[in-house]
C-alpha cells in the first residue's frame, strides 16, 4: 500500500484559498479541498477539526492579504493608501472581494474593529487632517470607506466602462478625499 500524503496545514490553507479566490469561500468543501491537493480528506481532518477552523484560517490569510496590500502603499496620505490597496484586491481579487465586503461574516467584524482604530492612528499622522477629534477623523473615514467601497465594488463587479483605469480611480479617490476633508474643516468652522 501507497503512503499517504501528508500536507502541511498551510498548503492546506493554500488549496482553499486557491478555491475560494475561483469560487467564493461557500466553496470550502474538505472534498473540494482534498481534491485540490490530490488526496483524500484524512490530512485535513489531521489539521482542521471541523471546516469552520478551515474557513475561519482562509479568512485570516485574506485580511492579511488586504493588510500587506495596504502596507505596499505608503504614500503618507491614508485615503490615498486605503483606496489604492482596496482598488487593487478588488481588481486581483474579484471573488474574494465581493465575500468579503458584501457578505457580512463574524470575520470582518473584527477585521473592521482592528482596522478602524489603526487608520485612525494613521490618519493622526496626516498634515490634511490635523486638528479633528477621534470622533471627527472616524466620521471622515467612514464618509471615505462608504465611497472606496462603493467604488471598489464597482471594479470588482465590471460595472465600470472599459476605458475605466487605475489612474482614473486613483484621481477619483484623490478627489473624493480633499472633497471631504474640506468639507469636514468647513464644518468644523461652523460649530
Amino acid at each position: 500500500m501507497a503512503p499517504k500524503k501528508k500536507f502541511s496545514k498551510e498548503q492546506i490553507i493554500d488549496a482553499a484559498f486557491e478555491i475560494a479566490k475561483k469560487e467564493g469561500m461557500s466553496s470550502i468543501k474538505i472534498r473540494k479541498v482534498a481534491e485540490h491537493l490530490g488526496s483524500s480528506i484524512a490530512p485535513i481532518y489531521v489539521n482542521f477539526n471541523t471546516i469552520d477552523e478551515l474557513t475561519e484560517a482562509v479568512m485570516k490569510k485574506i485580511i492579511e492579504l488586504s493588510y500587506q496590500l495596504l502596507a505596499e502603499e505608503n504614500s503618507g496620505k491614508p485615503f490615498h493608501d486605503i483606496g489604492l490597496a482596496s482598488l487593487r484586491f478588488a481588481r486581483e481579487y474579484p471573488v474574494l472581494f465581493q465575500d468579503f465586503v458584501m457578505n457580512q461574516n463574524k470575520y470582518i467584524q473584527n477585521y473592521d474593529q482592528n482596522m478602524g482604530q489603526g487608520l485612525i492612528d494613521q490618519m493622526k499622522g496626516d498634515e490634511d487632517l490635523k486638528g479633528f477629534s477621534d470622533e471627527e477623523l472616524m466620521t471622515i473615514l467612514m464618509k471615505m470607506r462608504i465611497f472606496t467601497t462603493g467604488l471598489s465594488v464597482m471594479v470588482a463587479s465590471g460595472m465600470l466602462p472599459e476605458e475605466f483605469h487605475e489612474e482614473m480611480g486613483v484621481e477619483l479617490l484623490d478627489s473624493m478625499a480633499t472633497d471631504v476633508i474640506t468639507t469636514a474643516y468647513l464644518q468644523k468652522k461652523e460649530t
